[in-house]
């Protein structure tokens, strides 16, 4: 189950990035969240499939995540964790 998606960073906080469907772009979004977040910029776009090793999360995760809600969110790293730890 692969799909095209647009990853896109927050201008206010360094770390905080969005993953949305590429077909859908940023309609699922709560607007409350985009408020937050600050205006959008895309910095990505790639094919995601379960089996793609990603920086900071589980591919299966964003996936679950667009699928659920139409967009995953992922927070900046904490000090002293890394991905798989």
């Amino acid at each position: 189950m692969a799909r095209r998606c647009d990853v896109y960073r927050s201008p206010r906080r360094a770390g905080l990035y969005l993953y949305v469907d590429a077909a859908e772009g940023l309609a699922r979004v709560p607007e409350a969240l985009l408020e937050r977040f600050g205006t959008p910029v895309k910095v990505l776009s790639f094919e995601l499939t379960p089996e793609r090793r990603l920086a900071r999360v589980e591919a299966a995760a964003v996936l679950a995540a667009l699928d659920a809600q139409g967009y995953f969110l992922q927070l900046p790293p904490q000090p002293g964790r890394e991905f798989g730890a």
